[in-house]
C-alpha cells in the first residue's frame, strides 16, 4: 500500500490518480474537512487517516497498514510535516519521495522576497499601513503580535472554517478585518478584495497555480501594489517529483507490479 500525505488539492488528486493505476492507497489529512474532500475516492478502496500524527505516530500507522512507499504531497510550507515523513520513513525502512507543485515565477519591480513570515511582517509594515494578508491562518501570530505593525491595518483572508476564525479573533483580528473564503480566486475577484479592503501591500506565499499565487500576484501588479512572496522553505528532500508521472513511474520502480490490483 502507498501512503499520500494528502493536505492539498494536488495531493488529494495525485492520490486518486494512483488508485486509477492500480495501487492500494491510503491517505493521510489532517482534519475531518480533508476527510471530507477525500470522500469521493472512498468506493475506490481509499484508506483515510484524518488525525495529525507526529513522527512516532506516523511510524506506527506506516507499520499497522503495511505501506511500502510513502509519498509526501503536503503543503510546500510544511516543512516539520516533510522533516517527520522521511524520518518516519527512515525508521520503517521504505522509501521515501516527495511531490511537489511547481512554484509562480514572478517578475515585478515592487516583488519582494523574504526568507520568512517575520521578514514578510518587517518588509510589509515599510511599505505600506494597510495589510493584505493571503498567506492562510498558520503563521498570522508573526503579523499580529509583530512590533513593527501595531500601528498597521491587517486584513486576513482565511478558510472559513469555525476553528480557523475563532483562532484569528483570538489573535485580535477583527470580523471586518477577516475575509473567510475558499479559494483559489480569479485575478478579478482579487483585485476587487484588494479595493474594497484599501490594500497598500500584499502579503503571500510562493503555493504554486493551484493555491492561487499566480491571480494574487496578478491582480497586485494590475493595481501597482508592492507583493510580498515568502519564499518556500529549504528542505533536503531525499527524493523530488513535480509531476504526478514522476511519482507513478517511481512506485513502479519501487514496488512490485503484483501488489497492483487487477483491474
Amino acid at each position: 500500500m502507498i501512503l499520500v500525505l494528502a493536505g492539498t488539492q494536488d495531493g488529494r488528486e495525485l492520490a486518486g490518480r494512483l488508485l486509477d493505476a492500480g495501487w492500494p492507497v491510503a491517505a493521510s489529512v489532517v482534519s475531518r474537512y480533508g476527510s471530507e474532500l477525500l470522500a469521493r475516492y472512498a468506493a475506490k478502496g481509499l484508506v483515510v487517516n484524518d488525525r495529525p500524527l507526529d513522527t512516532a505516530g506516523l511510524a506506527g500507522y506506516i507499520r499497522r497498514q503495511g505501506i511500502r512507499l510513502l509519498v509526501d504531497a503536503s503543503h510546500p510550507y510544511a516543512a516539520n510535516a516533510s522533516e517527520n515523513a522521511m524520518e518516519a520513513c527512515r525508521q520503517q525502512h521504505i522509501p521515501y519521495l516527495r511531490y511537489e507543485r511547481k512554484g509562480t515565477p514572478l517578475v515585478y519591480d515592487k516583488l519582494y522576497r523574504v526568507a520568512d513570515y517575520a521578514g514578510a511582517a518587517r518588509q510589509a509594515a515599510k511599505l505600506g499601513q494597510h495589510i493584505f494578508l493571503t498567506t492562510g491562518s498558520h503563521n498570522l501570530a508573526a503579523f499580529s503580535q509583530a512590533e513593527c505593525l501595531r500601528d498597521h491595518v491587517l486584513t486576513a483572508r482565511v478558510l472559513p472554517e469555525p476553528e480557523v476564525l475563532r483562532q484569528c479573533l483570538a489573535l485580535g483580528f477583527s470580523p471586518k478585518n477577516l475575509v473567510a473564503m475558499q479559494g483559489p480566486f480569479s485575478l478579478e475577484l482579487n483585485a476587487e478584495l484588494y479595493k474594497k479592503y484599501e490594500a497598500e501591500v500584499i502579503v503571500t506565499k510562493d503555493s504554486g497555480q493551484i493555491g492561487g499565487t499566480d491571480t494574487k500576484a496578478a491582480a497586485a501588479i494590475a493595481l501597482g501594489l508592492p507583493l510580498v512572496l515568502i519564499e518556500r522553505p529549504q528542505v533536503s528532500y531525499e527524493n523530488f517529483a513535480q509531476s504526478f508521472e514522476e511519482v507513478l513511474a517511481f512506485a513502479a520502480e519501487q514496488l512490485p507490479a503484483a501488489e497492483q490490483k487487477i483491474k
